[in-house]
């Protein structure tokens, strides 16, 4: 037989009392009804408490977080010395073996080698577009 003394009604529990008991049901290895017991709680009321809290973290504003800086000193750039280009000599164009044709004003270059069907397709394509 259990006997109750107090004057009854609802207990109201700090911030800072509620945020203790749920540390403690967050513990590894912690079972919420048993610390519910340990505090006069029924285990509903301490889930109920998780849950709002949960909520609550989901709501508040993110903080931003501070990331260390870390600045790379670049090495200093080596002195430029500057080279004048060599001027390049022109090559002499050398005749190229094959067929040049011109057609309405394009022109066409064979070179030997080329197969007899390829370049009358090409003569016929030619002929064809004029």
């Amino acid at each position: 037989m259990e006997i109750i003394n107090e004057a009854g009604g609802r207990r109201q529990w700090s911030v800072e009392e509620k945020a203790r008991i749920l540390e403690e049901t967050l513990a590894p290895g912690a079972i919420v009804s048993e610390v519910a017991r340990r505090y006069g709680l029924r285990p509903q009321q301490v889930f109920g408490w998780r849950r709002e809290a949960r909520i609550e973290q989901e709501a508040a504003p993110l903080v931003p977080a501070f990331v260390p800086e870390v600045v790379e000193v670049e090495p200093p750039a080596p002195e430029t010395v500057l080279v004048k280009p060599k001027r390049r000599r022109r090559l002499a164009r050398q005749p190229v073996a094959g067929i040049e044709l011109e057609i309405n004003g394009v022109a066409v270059r064979v070179g030997s080698g080329t197969n007899a069907k390829t370049i009358a397709a090409v003569i016929q394509a030619l002929k064809g577009s004029s």
